[in-house]
């Protein structure tokens, strides 16, 4: 049997169909993008799988078609094609047919949905816009000297308008007025077209600047009432530490109220986004808190919170990526684009999730409104992981560094990196009945600071030799069926809560570190209570080149102890560290703390006092968006040392019992900084490096700063000796010189 094909009929039609039928699929697709409807947080593998079916079934019926075509060509006379051959071809058409029909229904059904969605949307910015090309109005593409990007950015949109819905909301159809007018109103890469609007774009406008004085309030009530919005675990615990320790931070309040020194700053409208708790991130984040995943960062979160609103700053907490759309304004699409309108928050706090939430929501804007992020950063961000040209070129990019901000942007939990601003959080403290004398009295136990099971890997020994001297408590948490994996001779009390854990530590003589988590709360607070911490040292010390943990984290430090505070700046007889190795020295140690009497001590920089000082100090002199050198510290706190060969700037300081301030490198940025220390200098250079300013004695060359973005406390060089600027600091308050108040 034979079947004749007529390529002037059946071929032709059915290649024409398939190819309007692929064309309608690359036309309609809508490429990897995160869309309101989606839940936040998701990560670009799972975004990319709805658009890749689509993408698959667009170009099989384009390989379809390419087939039909060919057997089309054949000379133009009629082909013969035999009954395997034609069973074969449409054994091929029918292969999947069930499975491609249901992926077309199911894409073509959210396109639909998608472009209705867009359509009920007011094109608010395409109305203020107005029409961007009357009938027949051509556009040529401007060569202004004072905009050398916007033929670039013209082609650029020219082949890719269509691939972010942002462009069309604001007007943009294909053509080179739409862009040009795009271009020139929205984002600022072309000038302005004769008879159009030229005022800057609507986010570049001043937001309504009429705001009140920051007067404090002795009240949580506002705090409340912004978060009782969100839900889930990880809030509820925020909510709960707040609530919690309302008393004391309304104590506090009065106390700085009465004082007649505070000056009242300008009200902040400010923005709380832990973007670690947005979309499925937090989720599986929140479902770790009850089964005893990290807490610190809660901690630090629900203090900021309460310290924010007792200065009297008016509050919007969010944890749902799609509310942060609406609050930023953002275009709806793939956040190409600029927002809609001048942002209206003078400061948003947020982490590291959360910058990259804004980034993908703010187009160009990022960049305007960038000066207003604080990061909660826990462990720190050093300038040399900060800048991503000079972090990809000198071996430091990291996952986490290179968004170019001002290093004292990024805000850490304790004081270990000078380069960035020191938020803290504020600790438990002793009822007042515990701090009087001869009130010091502790059972003879000890809890073991580790709340699940990994963290107690390899550590048998260690605990044992503790056990032989004292009885060891835990807080492991302990799944439901699951034998526990811990030594017999360890009394488990599960996972507690805070006020029940809090109990435990006000019995406990010594809180005992594994070595993991790094640098969390828990330590100060126990301290607070009366404990003795007990924490192993680390030979050598950990860092990004021998540690999983801190590999691709932003930062050089070399971590010597499990809580490096505690070692350094509290020190004995509160804090011991061991090596734990050692068995013979570890019951050494457990028996000279039994003999120690221990009072409550909490560094004054961790009492709300010491949080409400600093954070107010940060609001009122730190601004990141003046184009102006910084001011504080005022220039009188400087303190200038040339350090030895090798030694940072953080070290420097720290021999002379100072402390490294960054914002003041910009008063040694200067050959008469060298001349004051009575260095010749045969030569005078300038280069972008985190080590400059600094001396080297070979040839005697200077080197001054070219990029102030690399100012920086951290890194050190054999061949050179760091300038470094120093300064004092408050007694326990690290983060204030007494010049600065």
């Amino acid at each position: 049997m034979h079947v004749a094909l007529r390529p002037r009929s059946g071929c032709l039609v059915l290649c024409l169909c398939l190819s309007v039928f692929t064309l309608l699929l690359q036309t309609l697709w809508v490429p990897l993008e995160m869309t309101l409807e989606e839940p936040p947080g998701r990560s670009p593998e799972e975004r990319g799988q709805r658009g890749l079916g689509l993408r698959r079934l667009a170009l099989r019926l384009e390989a379809l078609s390419t087939r039909v075509q060919r057997l089309s060509r054949e000379g133009g006379h009629v082909a013969q094609l035999s009954g395997e051959d034609l069973g074969r071809l449409l054994r091929s058409f029918r292969l999947d047919q069930r499975g491609l029909t249901r992926l077309v229904q199911r894409e073509l059904r959210g396109v639909s949905q998608r472009l209705d969605r867009l359509s009920r949307r007011p094109h608010a910015a395409s109305r203020d816009l107005g029409p961007h090309a009357g009938p027949g109005e051509e556009c040529e593409v401007p060569a202004d000297r004072a905009y050398p990007l916007c033929a670039e950015k013209v082609e650029f949109l020219r082949a890719r308008w269509h691939t972010d819905p942002c462009y069309a909301f604001y007007g943009v159809d294909g053509t080179t007025c739409s862009i040009l007018t795009y271009l020139s109103q929205v984002e600022d890469f072309c000038p302005f077209r004769l008879g159009r609007n030229h005022s800057p774009p609507p986010w570049r406008h001043r937001a309504d600047s009429n705001r009140g004085k920051a007067e404090v309030r002795t009240t949580l009530s506002a705090l409340y009432e912004v978060m009782g919005n969100s839900s889930g675990p990880a809030v509820d615990f925020i909510r709960s530490r707040v609530e919690r320790m309302s008393e004391r931070w309304t104590r506090a309040a009065v106390r700085m109220r009465k004082s007649s020194s505070q000056t009242l700053s300008t009200q902040m409208r400010v923005l709380l986004y832990p973007g670690a708790l947005a979309g499925s991130v937090g989720r599986r984040f929140g479902a770790l808190v009850d089964r005893g995943g990290p807490l610190g960062e809660l901690v630090q979160w629900a203090d900021l919170s309460a310290c924010l609103t007792i200065l009297g700053h008016n509050l919007t907490f969010s944890t749902s990526r799609r509310l942060l759309h609406s609050l930023i304004g953002a275009a709806p699409g793939r956040g190409s684009c600029p927002i809609q309108r001048p942002l209206t928050f003078d400061l948003i706090y947020t982490d590291y999730h959360g910058l990259a939430h804004l980034h993908g929501a703010m187009g160009m804007a990022f960049l305007h409104y960038q000066c207003r992020f604080r990061i909660l950063d826990s462990f720190g961000t050093e300038p040399a992981f900060n800048l991503r040209s000079y972090a990809r070129g000198h071996g430091y990019e990291t996952l986490w560094g290179s968004w170019g901000l001002q290093p004292l942007q990024y805000m850490t939990m304790f004081p270990h990196t000078p380069d960035n601003s020191f938020l803290g959080f504020v600790s438990e403290e002793a009822a007042e009945e515990e701090r009087q004398p001869g009130s010091y009295g502790k059972e003879r136990m000890a809890v073991i600071y580790g709340k699940q099971d990994y963290m107690w890997q390899d550590q048998s020994e260690y605990v044992r030799a503790i056990s032989e001297e004292m009885e060891t408590h835990a807080t492991v948490y302990q799944p439901p069926g699951l034998a526990s994996n811990l030594p017999s001779f360890v009394r488990n009390h599960g996972l507690l809560t805070q006020e029940h854990f809090v109990q435990l530590l006000r019995r406990a003589k010594v809180f005992v570190g594994l070595g993991f988590p790094y640098e969390g709360p828990a330590p100060i607070e126990a301290i607070a209570l009366g404990c003795v911490f007990l924490q192993p040292r680390f030979h050598p010390p950990h860092s990004a080149d021998n540690n999983d943990f801190y590999k691709g984290k932003p930062t050089s430090r070399k971590v010597s102890s499990q809580h490096p505070y505690a070692e350094e700046f509290i020190g004995n007889p509160h804090v011991w560290t061991v090596d734990v190795s050692n068995r013979t020295r570890v019951r050494e140690v457990a028996r000279a703390i039994l003999l120690t009497q221990v009072k409550p001590f909490t560094p004054p920089e961790f009492t709300c006092e010491g949080m409400l000082e600093r954070l107010r100090g940060y609001i009122l002199h730190q601004n990141f968006c003046s184009p102006s050198v910084p001011t504080w510290p005022p220039e009188s706190a400087l303190r200038t040392h040339l350090g030895p060969l090798g030694e940072s700037c953080v070290s420097v300081c720290r021999r002379s019992s100072l402390v490294c301030e960054p914002a003041l490198f910009h008063h040694l940025n200067g050959p008469a900084a060298f001349a004051r220390l009575s260095i010749g200098c045969s030569s005078m250079g300038r280069e972008a490096n985190h080590l400059f300013p600094s001396y080297s004695p070979w040839g005697r060359h200077c080197v001054l700063q070219q990029e102030p973005l690399l100012f920086s406390c951290a890194g050190s060089d054999a061949s050179h000796r760091r300038l470094c600027p120093c300064r004092a600091h408050l007694p326990g308050q690290v983060a204030l010189c007494p010049d600065g108040l």
